[in-house]
């Protein structure tokens, strides 16, 4: 009795110990820390905004969290780039929240939160999420995701020349953005070339995604060349209804809702601030979830995904989404890398995983 209780025990501890080596890499994650010009703020957002605003400047807060290599970008990146640093320095307090972190935080108008419900209550989706706020301590300009050098110098002086009073961040891209007359859009097996997009909703019980892209656009070559190109995303790509507008077109479409207007004004109605940006849209023609900003493959095919398997319904965070569907894989002896091109699971593993 004693040796059979001893060998179910010793199988036990392979069975945990197979488990344990077969649980798969977790890569592409990358630390950062916050620029120490940084402002050491007490989170007293109206102090911060008065203090900002008798300076000539705004307040900037990034929302962050551990490891994620986007954010280190945009430390490594953007804010070490001599330039960049002066004009956010000259122009910004910027203060760092850790999207899960518990400091308290008052708010304008003196609610109080801790980071973590703060993040939930603005929806903060992606990190990094910059949040420009103006002298009322209202949002003049938000920034989802990872914006490169270039977009990134743009939203700053969208922001500190305070252009949202003006127009839209969307509109001030178009016409900061010099003539993009050359090469056409990228062109796709997947693309559906109708511009009816009402139509093609109520024809399809599937979701659709919308790709916003434009002319002499580095990321939106990236987007197809690396990101789409990876067999498990196409997976995904597939099983849904795909359409491509160029947001500097006058070519008409009809809208989800029905409405009849240009791709680009169509653009400038959803806010497109980055191209590419792939706008993902229910069965009923409601937008659920967006991709915008620089990401790599895990993030834009979990996103797909996550519209798929309708997780937008029962979890309102992508982020927390994310990781349980990364920790999915991993499980299955699957490698993820956050940070990479590739995927490292089959293409099976997709929407169900």
């Amino acid at each position: 009795m004693k040796k059979a209780l001893l060998f179910v025990g010793l199988m036990t501890w392979i069975s945990v110990v197979l488990a344990v080596e077969q649980h798969g890499e977790y890569l592409g994650a990358r630390p950062s820390e916050r620029p120490e010009w940084f402002k050491e703020s007490f989170l007293e957002f109206e102090e911060d905004v008065a203090e900002a605003a008798a300076e000539g400047r705004r307040v900037m807060l990034y929302f962050h969290q551990e490891f994620c290599p986007y954010c280190a970008r945009l430390v490594e990146e953007n804010f070490t780039d001599p330039a960049i640093e002066s004009y956010v320095r000259q122009h910004f307090d910027g203060i760092s929240l850790n999207m899960w972190g518990d400091r308290e935080v008052v708010t304008v108008g003196g609610k109080s939160f801790t980071e973590k419900t703060l993040a939930a209550a603005l929806k903060v989706q992606f990190t990094p999420t910059l949040l420009f706020l103006d002298e009322a301590g209202k949002v003049a300009l938000r920034l989802n995701g990872y914006y490169p050098p270039a977009q990134f110098r743009r939203a700053l002086r969208y922001a500190a020349q305070k252009q949202e009073r003006v127009m839209t961040f969307s509109e001030f891209l178009r016409a900061d953005i010099a003539d993009r007359a050359g090469k056409g859009l990228i062109a796709e097996d997947f693309f559906n070339p109708s511009g009816n997009l009402r139509k093609l909703i109520e024809g399809s019980p599937r979701p659709l995604a919308v790709y916003f892209e434009a002319k002499q656009c580095p990321d939106c070559g990236r987007l197809h060349q690396q990101v789409l190109a990876d067999p498990p995303t196409r997976t995904l790509v597939n099983m849904m209804d795909n359409v491509l507008l160029d947001i500097d077109s006058d070519e008409k479409i009809v809208a989800p809702d029905g409405t009849t207007l240009s791709q680009s004004e169509f653009a400038t109605r959803l806010n497109i601030q980055y191209v590419p940006t792939i706008v993902l849209f229910d069965s009923a023609g409601n937008e659920v979830h967006r991709v915008e900003g620089f990401f790599k493959t895990f993030h834009v095919q979990s996103s797909l995904a996550y519209v798929l398997g309708n997780g937008y319904r029962d979890q309102p965070s992508f982020q927390r989404y994310i990781s349980a569907r990364g920790e999915k894989i991993r499980e299955q002896g699957h490698a993820i890398d956050i940070d990479g091109y590739r995927s490292h699971h089959p293409a099976g593993l997709t929407a169900l995983d």
